[in-house]
């Protein structure tokens, strides 16, 4: 029975998605007009409030904790762990400040909505080593003009029992090469709202993002070293609050 009201469920959230995608389509081609940063800011301002009535209407909630973590002025390399499609509706809309995050390139062919989908993302085709020099460079860029950078150190979406799974290293040579601090962040219960392994299937939970204290980047230390320190870090704070939220 479950089952069957998740595939309800999913239906309507799409619905619900579908309704809002032409007018934000519209209105993001046109900050198309506009140079960085201020675009991408614009770009978060309507993400955040699509994303904000779209969870609502889907019966869903966000509840965020640590957004005092960034520094006025200041940005960062935010790390977070991954587990649903819904991760990146709960990240990049709400992350303080304007951000951008990698992201396959794949999704940006699915018409109108790769619009979307270009506008918020590094974007990156795993398979080809030339694309992946191409987005660390670019990545490097946002840095530079003043933004975020939102990346899942874990690659893909984490479909086993484990809290986290294996991080790859282009957040921590990121880091290594810019200087700027990390800020590990964690999402809750966005696996039970969209299981990776269910297929059509959504439903309804609360999720909690939680935004961790910077990780500095010490000089002594190589992008292998602070990778473990990450991982140890988000891995901890998981096991900690699992079972609290």
């Amino acid at each position: 029975m479950k089952n069957f009201f998740g595939k309800i469920f999913a239906f309507w959230a799409i619905i619900a998605f579908l309704i809002f995608i032409l007018p934000a389509a519209f209105i993001l081609w046109i900050i198309g007009l506009f140079s960085e940063p201020t675009r991408t800011r614009i770009f978060r301002i309507v993400v955040n409030i699509w994303m904000s009535i779209w969870i609502f209407l889907i019966g869903c909630r966000l509840k965020i904790k640590g957004k005092e973590n960034f520094a006025k002025g200041k940005n960062y390399i935010v790390t977070c762990n991954h587990n649903s499609f819904m991760d990146v509706v709960a990240t990049t809309p709400f992350i303080p400040g304007p951000n951008k995050t990698i992201a396959k390139i794949e999704l940006s062919k699915i018409p109108i909505f790769g619009l979307i989908y270009k506008r918020g993302s590094i974007l990156v085709d795993r398979k080809d080593k030339n694309s992946r020099k191409d987005s660390f460079t670019k990545m490097k860029q946002v840095l530079d003009l003043g933004m975020h950078m939102c990346i899942y150190p874990e690659g893909t979406r984490n479909d086993s029992n484990a809290l986290l799974t294996e991080f790859k290293d282009g957040a921590f040579r990121l880091a290594k090469d810019t200087g700027y601090a990390i800020i590990p962040a964690l999402l809750f219960n966005t696996k039970k709202i969209m299981p990776p392994k269910k297929g059509f299937y959504l439903w309804p939970a609360t999720m909690h993002l939680h935004f961790l204290p910077p990780v500095p980047v010490n000089k002594e230390e190589n992008a292998d070293a602070l990778k473990q320190k990450v991982f140890q870090i988000m891995e901890n704070y998981l096991r900690e609050n699992k079972d609290k939220l």
